[in-house]
């Protein structure tokens, strides 16, 4: 082969690659999708034992609470971030009375959702990556395949449906830590009327943000769980393998939360991006 044929295939073989892979994702996906029907037929045990894993965690991890207390803790110091940086920008312009404004707007819309699914995938999509990889590498898939489980509607789409439903109470968790953490720290270390900051707070938490802003969550954790799963599904390699894919996964997942996020913000609130931006 000539060097001109080589730097030829080398130009044209990436994108080729790439596009491979991402009908190759994208397959995977949609069969993962499409076996909804039957693991909630079939695999009500596993859909639960998962669900519960997410929830409180498993194993060691279960006794520091699992995926919510990381979520709360994670809540905690945003929340309180964003009523210090929110409290010394008002002070500035003298209008710190509307504390309780930039709570219920940040809080709600942009610092929440996007900890929140950051948590997910610090927890509970490596942790799928890797318990799927492991299984993968010791043969545990081939072993199902053999005694004639599915083992996408029994390992991915259980996981996916797990994560859906478990996202509903950690983001309710996550919003409410939040919302405590920013007045406790307008009412108690800035010494801000709480009349004051619960008024504005009231007048400008909108019910259709904090539903947007789940929105975001739900659709933020399918896409973490789906890649985590996907990754971890196709690992090879032993264990150095597991963890190349856990890298690769996370790595993939955060860009996506990231895009996710500022996507659905241009939707669902057209017209604030568009006079923010201005």
């Amino acid at each position: 082969m000539s060097t001109r044929d080589w730097d030829r295939d080398t130009v044209l073989g990436w994108p080729n690659r790439g596009l491979a892979m991402l009908g190759h994702q994208v397959e995977f996906y949609v069969r993962s999708y499409r076996s909804t029907p039957t693991t909630v037929r079939r695999y009500k045990r596993e859909l639960l034992r998962q669900l519960a894993a997410i929830t409180f965690g498993a194993g060691a991890l279960a006794m520091l609470g699992g995926t919510a207390v990381v979520i709360l803790f994670f809540n905690i110091t945003t929340g309180a971030e964003v009523m210090i940086e929110g409290y010394n920008n008002l002070s500035k312009i003298g209008i710190t009375v509307l504390t309780g404004f930039f709570s219920a707007y940040l809080n709600t819309r942009v610092t929440t959702p996007l900890v929140t699914t950051v948590g997910l995938v610090a927890t509970v999509g490596s942790g799928m990556t890797a318990e799927l990889g492991a299984r993968r590498t010791s043969q545990e898939i081939d072993a199902l395949e053999a005694m004639a489980v599915r083992p996408i509607p029994y390992l991915v789409t259980s996981r996916i449906l797990a994560g859906l439903l478990a996202v509903t109470p950690l983001y309710a968790i996550a919003l409410i830590t939040s919302f405590t953490t920013s007045r406790l720290m307008a009412i108690a270390l800035y010494g801000q009327s709480a009349g004051a900051y619960d008024h504005y707070f009231t007048t400008f938490l909108v019910p259709s943000d904090v539903v947007t802003s789940y929105l975001q969550v739900l659709a933020m954790s399918v896409v973490i769980v789906t890649v985590h799963c996907y990754y971890g599904f196709h690992a090879d390699g032993g264990p150095s393998g597991v963890g190349i894919a856990v890298g690769r996964s996370v790595r993939l997942s955060l860009v996506l939360v990231l895009f996710i996020q500022f996507a659905l913000t241009l939707l669902l609130h057209p017209a604030n991006s568009l006079r923010l931006s201005r």
